[in-house]
């Protein structure tokens, strides 16, 4: 009797598992998880390399670099002031679990300096990275979920990291945050003569003689 009972207990949660709508359990995954970056308006940044340690204790170098998502154009405000928006774009981090700690080097093309260091993150920003893919969106249960989780990384003068995530819905949660220190090798690790990826931008330069660069707003 016992076991017959143990056996439709198993038997009705397996039918409430098939018959929950928001399940993806066979949705379509992709292998990796993807990270980007995002710069306040007119503090244009370069990143030169990034690394991940995943939970695992494995390291993964030269996962992602390259130009960040622009989140404001100029507008006569001081809209470089906090974060106006999250980049969507992101680059595939394979063969990675979650991470564990998130290593990044950039230029602050604005200051002409550049930061590097690591940034743990946290539990819970695993666990949206997790359910991202795991549950389909309530407000669109007929849609497939999110084919792998997404990470962010806003890099802003001063050396600051904000970490955003999405979710199943792909709305973006500001997660972990950080400060890492001015590299002192420079640009390149000093490997370029000291020179950047690029110039002030006009529009950059316009900006801060009018504004000034905003830090503490990040």
């Amino acid at each position: 009797m016992k076991v017959l009972f143990v056996l439709l207990a198993t038997l009705a949660i397996s039918a409430c598992q098939s018959a929950d709508p928001l399940s993806a359990k066979n949705d379509y995954k992709l292998p990796w998880w993807g990270i980007g970056f995002t710069e306040p308006a007119h503090m244009t940044v370069w990143v030169e390399t990034s690394a991940v340690e995943d939970i695992k204790g494995r390291t993964y170098h030269n996962v992602a670099a390259g130009a960040a998502a622009r989140s404001a154009l100029e507008n006569g405000t001081e809209n470089a002031r906090g974060w106006s928006g999250v980049g969507r774009g992101s680059m595939p981090v394979t063969g990675a679990d979650l991470p564990k700690r998130l290593f990044v080097r950039w230029q602050s093309i604005v200051e002409r300096k550049t930061y590097s260091g690591w940034i743990d993150i946290s539990e819970s920003t695993r666990d949206i990275m997790r359910n991202s893919t795991a549950r389909r969106c309530h407000k669109y249960p007929q849609i497939s979920a999110n084919p792998s989780a997404l990470l962010n990384l806003g890099l802003a003068p001063g050396g600051i990291i904000q970490v955003w995530v999405r979710d199943d819905c792909y709305h973006a949660h500001k997660v972990d945050r950080g400060q890492v220190d001015i590299e002192p090798l420079g640009p390149y690790l000093g490997k370029n003569e000291g020179r950047y990826a690029w110039k002030i931008k006009d529009s950059s330069q316009r900006y801060i003689e009018r504004f000034g660069i905003p830090y503490g707003s990040w």
